[in-house]
């Protein structure tokens, strides 16, 4: 098969979340099964700076935004280690910025004409470059026109005729939702600005769009795809959803192994380990760690961590109570990486300036660090509101750091909950809990902690974890399986 990827992240080119990961590893596992994978990003500047080999290809694209022609020119890479096809869309009016989608705390006030640009462009390059597509696998709200133009515009004409289109939804909180006006810069008839197909609540949404025009429809875990059947996590898509219900399908994300595994990490130099020898080897990364950031080196202390964007969703309003609770009291010390909402930014710094022998802060985002954390933690802290998937619990696992997670979406279909019953059968894997309360978050903790010290007990747990095989093949696998049903029954029909 030819599959098409429309995303506007992919590593190691450019990245904010998870998708990144996913739109790297991913068509790199499709093209090991056999298949032809081509990706397509926006050329932004992040991408161009990311030290990969780039080429232009001399060939143009345009496209009509509104009342003007837009023009842009596509450029030419390659996943690392593959020969997955990476085509850029460059347009340095849309796409050389600082960052990706906001800066300031602000998105880009024109990303409604930035996005429809790449959607209308990746469907040009099809033609521009007689490119063979059987299917476009398009990922979140940046790619969400694309479904409708195929329908559209672009159905009755090779070499668009036919084709079939997949929406991913990796967060069904990022939705690409703009001014009601905004429709005109689409070109598309103003009749599917309606309460079925592209208006949410009086605004246009480039995520329902999607939603209601995609052939086929995925979200990353079983769980999450069950959970935004409802609110609150439907998040106002919840009926358009359940229309589409029989064509949402739940694949659980994978891990890229070649990236995030201690036997081979290269951030862990000379302290890599696996199964065998784990005990030594996240001993000697603890001390790392604890020097790095300047925490007392003491081997018996458990160190707690946690990852990632400092949002609400991810729990951090638990998580800094809880931390402020137990640095008081209990003998255990915490380690923070990431950056996100400024009321997080000050409130971890300021536990770090008072507790500086149990609290290190580092805000910022630091793929060494990352690993070296992963690799030298004890716990793993991911108290989510909601997680569609999520990956840090996964590099948890393998590098034998016990996750301590909140029971929701895809960390419910990861993360085994250590009772006495999982325990005895040897399927815990870490603890979870239910209730998004600091109070339930502590006990967990403390469940963790009480184990940590029990060493039969940690040691089987981190055991069983390294054992866990969450690598991309069986998810390709079930990619494919959808492909191949999603390309036989062709396009389906829109409901009016």
């Amino acid at each position: 098969m030819n599959i098409l990827f429309a995303t506007s992240e992919a590593t190691p080119f450019c990245k904010t979340g998870g998708l990144g990961d996913v739109c790297g590893a991913l068509p790199r596992e499709l093209a090991k099964l056999g298949h032809r994978v081509t990706v397509f990003l926006p050329a932004f500047r992040q991408a161009r700076q990311a030290g990969i080999p780039i080429e232009p290809t001399g060939v143009y694209v345009e496209a009509p935004i509104g009342q003007k022609h837009v023009r842009g020119h596509l450029l030419h890479s390659r996943l690392p280690n593959s020969d997955v096809e990476v085509f850029l869309v460059d347009q340095d009016h849309y796409y050389d910025r600082p960052h990706l989608y906001r800066e300031e705390g602000e998105d880009y006030r024109d990303n409604c004409e930035r996005f429809t640009f790449y959607c209308r462009a990746v469907l040009e390059a099809i033609a521009k470059l007689a490119l063979p597509v059987d299917a476009v696998h398009c990922h979140d709200w940046t790619a969400g026109l694309m479904p409708a133009y195929i329908k559209t515009l672009y159905s009755a004409h090779k070499p668009w005729r036919g084709l079939v289109s997949l929406l991913t939804i990796h967060n069904l909180a990022y939705q690409g939702n703009f001014w009601h006006w905004d429709m005109a810069l689409t070109g598309l008839d103003w009749k599917y600005f309606n309460w079925r197909q592209m208006e949410f609540y009086g605004n246009l949404s480039f995520l329902k769009t999607g939603i209601v025009f995609a052939d086929a429809l995925t979200t990353v875990s079983p769980t999450y795809a069950r959970e935004i059947l409802s609110a609150p996590l439907g998040a106002g898509m919840e009926g358009a959803l359940q229309h589409r219900q029989a064509d949402l399908h739940g694949i659980i994300n994978g891990v890229d192994y070649q990236e995030w595994s201690p036997a081979s990490d290269r951030f862990l130099g000379d302290h890599r380990y696996d199964r065998q020898n784990y005990a030594e080897g996240k001993a000697a990364c603890k001390r790392r760690l604890q020097q790095r950031l300047h925490l007392p080196q003491r081997p018996d202390t458990p160190l707690l961590a946690a990852v990632g964007r400092l949002a609400d969703q991810k729990g951090y309003d638990l998580i800094v109570r809880v931390m402020r609770h137990w640095a008081e009291r209990v003998d255990a010390q915490w380690v923070v990486l990431g950056t996100g909402e400024p009321k997080y930014h000050e409130a971890l710094s300021s536990l770090a300036g008072e507790f500086p022998d149990r609290v290190a802060v580092r805000l910022e985002f630091s793929e060494e660090l990352s690993h070296l954390i992963e690799a030298a933690a004890d716990v793993f802290l991911m108290p989510s509101q909601y997680e569609p998937c999520g990956l840090n619990q996964l590099y948890s696992l393998r590098y034998g750091t016990v996750p301590v997670v909140r029971a929701t979406g895809g960390l419910v279909d990861t993360v085994v909950n250590a009772t006495e019953a999982t325990l005895a059968n040897g399927t815990a894997t870490g603890f979870s809990f239910d209730d998004y309360t600091s109070l339930a978050l502590a006990e967990a903790l403390d469940r963790a902690v009480r184990a940590y010290h029990h060493q039969a007990v940690w040691s089987q747990l981190i055991e069983t974890g390294m054992r866990q095989d969450w690598s991309w093949g069986h998810s390709a696998e079930q990619y494919v399986r959808l492909y191949e049903r999603t390309i036989r029954r062709g396009p389906v029909e829109v409901q009016a």
